[in-house]
């Protein structure tokens, strides 16, 4: 007769979910160290986003964990350091559009072995990569040549132009040269501004053995259920204990190191792309948060802002910074808070704390703060 499926809170459920991200208080001793290829490596990926609305994701990402970091020393671990490197993830990643992102090269082995899965990159992409073998080996011609090279330096020489019903259609460079960093032929040397400067993985990345395939992908379930602290399984298979969640529906899978005992919480200022809140789905059913990124949103029709920063107070998101950083005048703006919070919340204390990471922010950034919200309090 199978165990019965334990049940657990859903604030225990939070709780481990925090500490799993380290946006706890004791993230530091959670972690095991402060270095950031440590903490990159235990939340296994820095989304990477370089629109500089508030700041890249990347550098807000590692902020919130490692509160003394510098702003460039994600740069420098990426360019000078490569204890990190820039990696698109599998096609079965649960969040294929945010996959992009920031890896701990100790984790090239299994990636490797991963991204040369056939599956790696799904059907439609491996048929579009075999009907262009010699758009491949002249674009990779091209960088044994001259490389490093910024994308539009490479000669778009499509046998079969790409085709999609989203925006990728005639982005023949781009996608080519994405689907072969999955499979670990080419990598992002480095980033100047918004472009992508590319050359060949083996002379940028170190030489590694792939690991076995079964291997890479069962320390690919662990690592992210670890990262999660709780996920459903989507993803993950039987890794993990299978547990419900009170008030939500069906099984769970929780990390079997994960609890929730002992917690102390903190204030944080999330971006938008950080992974506690990265799948919306368990966002709303583990916290009844509503947000969305509003970038692409028309103004009209924006409610918190073009990039606003959900907040976490402890175990619980209770609002949203409208927040963007004013390069021209030096200062991080903020326009308004939004407050989600219960009414019996301790409005003071949490405004205190707030303001205190704003100015925390704003220091990090190398600008003043400006506070042009009106100054209500929590409701």
């Amino acid at each position: 007769m199978p165990a019965a499926v334990r049940t657990i809170s859903r604030q225990d459920a939070r709780r481990i979910a925090v500490r799993a991200q380290l946006l706890d208080a004791d993230r530091a001793a959670v972690a095991g160290s402060d270095d950031l290829a440590d903490v990159v490596a235990q939340l296994t990926v820095l989304p990477l986003n370089p629109t500089d609305i508030v700041a890249p994701s990347a550098e807000h990402i590692a902020w919130t964990r490692i509160p003394d970091i510098a702003f460039d020393d994600v740069r420098r671990a990426v360019e000078v350091e490569q204890t990190l490197f820039e990696h698109l993830g599998p096609h079965r990643h649960p969040m294929p559009a945010w996959a992009i992102g920031l890896r701990a090269m100790r984790d090239l082995p299994w990636l490797l072995a991963i991204g040369r899965e056939p599956t790696a990159i799904g059907e439609g992409s491996r048929a579009w990569l075999e009907a262009n073998a010699g758009f491949r080996e002249r674009v990779l011609e091209q960088l044994r040549l001259d490389g490093p090279l910024p994308q539009a330096d490479i000669a778009d020489t499509v046998d079969a132009p790409f085709r999609s019903s989203g925006w990728n259609t005639g982005r023949d460079v781009a996608m080519l040269l994405e689907l072969l960093q999955v499979r670990g032929e080419v990598v992002v040397a480095e980033r100047v501004g918004q472009s992508r400067i590319w050359d060949l993985a083996e002379r940028v990345l170190p030489t590694v053995d792939a690991a076995a395939l079964g291997t890479a992908w069962a320390t690919w379930s662990e690592r992210w259920l670890r990262a999660c602290g709780l996920e459903r399984p989507t993803h993950l298979g039987d890794v993990g204990e299978p547990v419900r969640i009170e008030g939500m529906r069906g099984t769970w899978r929780l990390d079997p190191h994960a609890s929730a005992a002992d917690f102390t919480g903190r204030v944080a200022l999330l971006s938008p792309l950080d992974r506690l809140i990265a799948d919306r789905r368990r966002m709303v059913g583990l916290w009844d948060f509503e947000y969305a990124l509003e970038q692409y949103t028309p103004p009209a029709k924006r409610r918190w802002g073009v990039h606003a920063l959900p907040i976490l107070d402890g175990d619980r998101l209770v609002g949203k910074v409208d927040a963007r950083t004013d390069r021209e005048l030096g200062a991080l703006r903020v326009a308004r808070i939004h407050w989600d919070a219960d009414p019996d919340v301790d409005a003071a204390r949490l405004r205190r704390a707030v303001d205190d990471e704003l100015e925390s922010m704003a220091a990090w950034l190398g600008v003043r703060l400006v506070i042009d919200e009106a100054r209500s309090p929590a409701r």
